[in-house]
């Protein structure tokens, strides 16, 4: 009787895990279908739609080798692109680690991407300065959302000034570097909150009139005139178009005196000549009416 007993048990226990597997095998029965192959997995960093320069295309492709870098405040803002080693953000006590790890903030991702996409150094300055490059070849409310947009196309968020940016990949993702405590990665886009919208970089040729500033923490100005209210501050070098120029107020600064100022479209501001590369009165470029 307990023999009996035990062996039903064990077919019981058979059975049981011959249902757990799917079933007993059968000889009519029809092979499992495989599963539907996807051009790439949910969360995969890459060039996700059609349609985008080859530019844009590396820049995504670079933007994507950086995935598990962390972020860090400042990061990627050295003398040349490349992660650097942040800094502490007064306003987030989660950047109190932010000095000892190597890696991007948003804008420093984004300046890497297009470096090594385009060669030089095309979108230098923070968020605010990328999204008002003159290396912008065309821009893309809110309200578009993502519907024209495609790899490689830079994204913002903020109201007034630009406080974050992210890179396209294309059906609803973007890889960023979103804030500190966090790695670079993929995620959905948000719409929502202050989504500014979007903007789509040029190839260098397709941006004449574009100089470079130099020194570090230069304002421009309202109006020609140091004594007119500060607009926007350029932390380092920053590549900038200039519409004009002309003659206003004397400065004299880093060992320098002049009296040219051009004026900066993308910012609506002036800047003295001073910090431009070039010549003192800047070859090329016309005269302000």
């Amino acid at each position: 009787m307990t023999m009996r007993r035990t062996a039903v048990a064990a077919a019981t226990a058979a059975l049981t895990l011959l249902a757990a597997w799917g079933g007993a095998p059968s000889a009519t029965a029809a092979p499992a279908a495989p599963a539907p192959k996807t051009a790439k997995a949910a969360g995969t960093c890459a060039v996700l739609a059609p349609g985008a320069s080859a530019v844009a295309e590396k820049a995504v492709a670079a933007a994507c080798e950086q995935i598990g870098v962390w972020y860090t405040w400042g990061g990627g803002h050295g003398p040349q692109p490349g992660p650097t080693y942040g800094q502490v953000d007064p306003s987030d006590p989660d950047s109190a680690h932010d000095p000892e790890r190597l890696g991007f903030d948003c804008s420093g991702l984004v300046r890497y991407a297009y470096a090594r996409a385009a060669g030089g150094d095309p979108l230098t300055g923070n968020a605010h300065h990328q999204f008002h490059s003159p290396r912008v070849q065309q821009r893309f409310t809110a309200a578009q959302a993502t519907g024209p947009l495609l790899p490689g196309d830079l994204l913002a968020w903020g109201s007034g000034s630009i406080h974050h940016i992210a890179i396209y990949l294309g059906a609803g993702k973007m890889v960023e570097a979103r804030e500190s405590g966090t790695r670079i990665t993929v995620s959905d886009v948000r719409l929502d909150g202050d989504y500014a919208g979007a903007v789509r970089i040029a190839p260098p040729a397709a941006a004449p009139g574009t100089f470079s500033t130099w020194g570090t923490d230069v304002w421009t100005h309202r109006e020609p005139s140091t004594t007119s209210p500060r607009v926007h501050r350029f932390p380092g070098p920053t590549t900038v178009r200039i519409a004009c120029q002309k003659h206003a107020e004397p400065v004299t600064a880093e060992g320098y005196t002049n009296d040219a100022w051009s004026y900066l479209p993308e910012y609506g501001a002036w800047i003295t000549n001073i910090y431009i590369k070039g010549e003192a009165w800047l070859d090329g470029v016309r005269t302000c009416p």
